[in-house]
C-alpha cells in the first residue's frame, strides 16, 4: 500500500471518514511532541548545554532525520503496530475503533501532562489500540499476541536495559577522567552532551515516528475500505509531516516534562547528563534494530535514574521517580479503558 502526496490530499477532501482519522493522528503525533519527545533534550537543557529554544530546534531536525534513515534501513517497528491489533473485516467498525483508541491516547496524555509527568505515547498508543480491539470484538481474538510480546520485551528492555546502561556509562567516564581537573572538562563534555542530545532526538523518531505512521497508514487503509492490508510503504512525504507535527508539539509544551525529568528528578553535571543521554540512545538504537517498539520515555528517565544512582542512590528524588511508575503502571488499563470504552460508544453513536 502506497499513496502520492497530491493523491493524499485528494482523498482527504474527498472522504470525510479519513479526514477525521487524519486529524485525530496528527493530534496524537502532536501531543507525542508535546509530551514525549522532551524527554530526549532534557538533560542538555536542564546541565544548560543548550537553550530549550535551541534544544527544541534541534529535536524537530534530528527526530526527522530519525525517522527518515531508520525507517530506510528497518521498518520493522511500524510494521509490528500496524499489525498488533485487528478491528475486524468491516472497514467501518474498523475505522470507528482505530478513532476510539487515537481519542483514549489524546486524553490519557494532556492528562498526564497537566501534572508534568512524562507518560509514554508508546505504551499509550499500545494500550489505546489494545483497549478498542477488545471491545470490536468482545474479547481477546483481536490481539495479535506475537506483536504484544514484543511489547513486552520492549517494557522490560527499556526499564532496566536503560537503569544499567545509565550506571555503567557514568562510571566508566568517572574513571577515565578521575585524575583530570574539573574545569577542564566543562566545555567538552557540554558539545558531548548537544551529541548525546541529538542521538536522543534521532532515536526518539527512529522509534516513535515509526509507531505513529504505522498508525497513519492503517487508517489511510481503513478509510479506503481496505481491511486486509498486510503491506506498505513510507512515503517521503509522511515522514515530513509527522517530524513537522512532533517538533511543533515540543515547541508548544515540552518545558514541564523537561523540567521534570531533566531538573527535578535527579541533579546532573554536564558529564552525567551525557551518560544519560549516551545510555539512552544505545538502547534505543539496539530495539530499533531489533523491532521491538519501547518508551522513548522509559528508557531515558532509567538512564537518568541509574547515572544519579552511579553516585548515590539519595541523589535521585524518589518521589518523582514514583510519580512516573505509577504512571507507567496505569497506562495499560488505564488508557485500554478509555479505549475500550470510547469504542463502545463511537460504535452507539456511529
Amino acid at each position: 500500500m502506497t499513496t502520492t502526496f497530491p493523491g493524499f490530499l485528494y482523498e482527504v477532501t474527498h472522504n470525510f471518514p479519513l479526514l477525521i482519522t487524519v486529524l485525530l493522528t496528527l493530534a496524537v503525533i502532536l501531543v507525542n511532541g508535546w509530551t514525549d519527545a522532551p524527554n530526549a533534550i532534557a538533560t542538555c537543557v536542564s546541565t544548560r548545554a543548550m537553550s530549550p529554544r535551541a534544544a527544541i530546534l534541534m529535536a524537530a531536525v534530528f527526530n526527522f532525520l530519525g525517522i527518515l534513515v531508520m525507517t530506510m534501513f528497518n521498518k520493522t517497528v511500524a510494521q509490528t503496530i500496524y499489525k498488533m491489533v485487528d478491528f475486524g473485516d468491516d472497514s467501518h467498525e474498523a475505522l470507528v475503533g482505530l478513532c476510539a483508541a487515537m481519542v483514549a491516547i489524546v486524553v490519557w496524555a494532556v492528562a498526564a501532562w497537566v501534572f508534568g509527568i512524562p507518560t509514554s505515547e508508546s505504551h499509550a498508543l499500545i494500550a489505546g489500540l489494545t483497549g478498542a480491539a477488545i471491545a470490536m470484538h468482545g474479547g481477546l481474538s483481536g490481539i495479535n499476541g506475537a506483536e504484544w510480546v514484543k511489547v513486552l520485551y520492549g517494557l522490560v528492555l527499556s526499564t532496566f536495559l536503560g537503569f544499567f546502561l545509565g550506571y555503567f556509562v557514568v562510571k566508566c567516564i568517572e574513571a577515565l577522567f578521575r585524575g583530570v581537573d574539573r574545569r577542564k572538562t566543562l566545555t567538552p563534555f557540554r558539545w558531548a552532551q548537544v551529541g548525546g542530545g541529538a542521538a536522543m532526538a534521532f532515536m526518539h523518531g527512529a522509534q516513535d515516528g515509526q509507531k505513529f505512521m504505522g498508525v497513519f497508514l492503517l487508517g489511510m487503509a481503513l478509510s479506503k475500505g481496505d481491511s486486509g492490508a498486510t503491506d506498505f510503504v513510507i512515503p517521503f512525504w509522511l515522514i515530513l509531516l509527522c517530524s513537522i507535527v512532533m517538533g511543533l508539539g515540543t515547541s508548544i509544551g515540552g518545558y514541564r516534562i523537561i523540567k521534570a525529568v531533566g531538573m527535578d528528578m535527579v541533579k546532573l553535571e554536564k558529564y552525567q547528563g551525557f551518560s544519560a543521554d549516551a545510555a539512552g540512545a544505545g538502547c534505543l538504537l539496539l530495539s530499533s534494530l531489533t523491532g521491538i517498539p519501547v518508551s522513548t520515555t522509559h528508557t531515558k528517565t532509567t538512564a537518568i535514574m541509574g547515572v544519579g544512582a552511579a553516585r548515590s542512590l539519595r541523589r535521585v528524588n524518589w518521589g518523582i521517580v514514583g510519580e512516573m511508575v505509577a504512571t507507567w503502571l496505569l497506562t495499560f488499563p488505564g488508557c485500554g479503558l478509555i479505549g475500550f470504552l470510547m469504542a463502545k460508544a463511537f460504535t452507539f453513536f456511529f
